[in-house]
């Protein structure tokens, strides 16, 4: 799910998938290099995706639809506008499982996810300032490994340039009833700094909400306040 209704004054930057690809028979080599197990998988999806942290709610989301592991995820440097390739974006993510269906059923579920939830959004008029305020509300396999949290816990995950993320981290860990799962700080491969906070789905909203309105009302709007 995305941000809460007070903050939909912010304009959506939707995530483009650049390239999908199935190997149905992978070699073990192939498996292996990603991370993959020859004795549980046979088979990969490999997605770029031109909005790193998109792809990795979407990653999330597949593992609830499916019966696979990802076995690979890795943000590239300098972001999608520093490109290695056209189809290159600035994330690729690989999908492991057993058949070939079941690659298709995580994909199907990974798309659908980035087409109509996760994506960054614009926090001032001139789209200079990109954030992620989003909050997933019950995470599966993928976040569940990553956070340390159970299965079906909720969870925000909020992402902007480095000042402007410590500023509204703050603010929403200090505001509203979360605590810190991981924070990251800068500079990531984006050059963005980040967040998983945990609560009650409620907590977490609120958590997205004060993050989004500090970034858009107190950095974005009057960024040099010393002079």
């Amino acid at each position: 799910m995305g941000i809460l209704e007070p903050m939909s004054i912010l304009e959506p930057i939707p995530p483009t998938i650049l390239a999908i690809e199935r190997i149905p028979n992978a070699s073990p080599a192939i498996l292996q290099s990603y991370g993959a197990d020859p004795q549980r998988h046979a088979s990969l999806g490999l997605v770029t995706c031109d909005q790193d942290d998109s792809l990795y709610v979407a990653l999330d989301e597949a593992t609830k639809h499916a019966d696979i592991d990802i076995v690979f995820a890795r943000s590239f440097y300098a972001g999608a506008d520093h490109a290695s390739g056209r189809l290159s974006g600035e994330i690729l993510g690989v999908v492991a499982g057993a058949d070939p269906a079941q690659i298709d059923a995580a994909l199907s579920a990974l798309a659908h996810c980035i087409d109509h939830d996760a994506c960054f959004y614009a926090a001032d008029n001139a789209a200079t300032v990109a954030i992620f305020p989003h909050v997933v509300s019950s995470i599966g396999h993928y976040f569940a490994r990553e956070s340390g949290l159970a299965v079906g816990e909720p969870m925000a995950y909020l992402v902007a340039p480095p000042l402007e993320a410590g500023v509204a981290i703050d603010c929403a860990l200090k505001n509203t009833a979360v605590t810190a799962v991981k924070i990251v700080a800068p500079p990531t491969e984006t050059n963005f700094a980040a967040a998983w906070l945990s609560g009650t789905l409620d907590a977490c909203e609120a958590a997205a909400c004060e993050f989004a309105e500090s970034v858009v009302r107190t950095v974005a709007a009057h960024p040099a306040r010393l002079r």
